[in-house]
């Protein structure tokens, strides 16, 4: 027999044997090892990470900012706070002091009792005035509904023509400092009147909004 000719027996089926297993072997290496990642795909997951991380550090950062600015004007606001609480106390003695004077003491004063009184009502402008360019604001509550916030009820005012819980007397004035009540005001409040209807649309006013208004 010839080297053409086809073998036969156990060396062929060696050789088959051989092959198969070059085959499977070759495929092995060709699943075991992973399949690259798309470099565009990577840059894209990162730029949205890094723009996620940018939004919530920008969202962060103008937080800051707001709180910061409003620390600012609370404190610019309300620093003055404690100190125009003191100087009330000394607005109130001048207030007593000139009402104090009967008014048939004023008429006829002397000179130099005239001028005593012209001098302390001066004082009293002047203090209230210094104290309202640095925020600090008297309540008008006469002819408002009372407001516990803003009013200390200290009597109840029999008066059956003025709506009831309407404040109609000042017994000792109230001040607010921004949008906060440095000291309430002291009030007679009337009662035996009709009640108050509140406007469902408007509600009732705050007496800071008043005195804006």
């Amino acid at each position: 027999m010839t080297d053409e000719t086809t073998k036969t027996g156990p060396d062929a089926t060696a050789a088959d044997t051989s092959a198969d297993f070059a085959q499977d072997a070759a495929e092995t290496v060709d699943a075991a090892e992973p399949s690259q990642p798309d470099p565009v795909e990577l840059l894209k997951a990162e730029n949205g990470e890094l723009r996620d991380r940018y939004l919530r550090l920008a969202a962060e950062m103008d937080n800051l900012r707001r709180r910061t600015e409003r620390d600012v004007k609370d404190a610019k606001s309300y620093s003055v706070a404690s100190f125009a609480r003191d100087m009330l106390s000394v607005a109130d003695n001048l207030r007593r002091t000139l009402d104090a004077i009967p008014a048939e003491a004023r008429a006829g004063a002397e000179a130099g009792l005239k001028t005593l009184i012209e001098g302390v009502e001066m004082t009293e402008r002047s203090m209230l005035s210094a104290l309202e360019r640095h925020g600090v604001r008297q309540l008008e509550p006469i002819g408002q509904k009372f407001d516990p916030n803003f009013h200390q009820a200290m009597f109840e005012v029999p008066n059956p023509e003025v709506p009831n819980n309407t404040v109609v007397q000042v017994v000792q004035a109230g001040f607010a400092i921004g949008d906060r009540v440095l000291r309430p005001a002291m009030v007679g409040v009337a009662k035996g009147g009709p009640k108050i209807v509140e406007n469902a649309e408007q509600g009732a006013n705050s007496p800071l909004d008043e005195k804006d208004a």
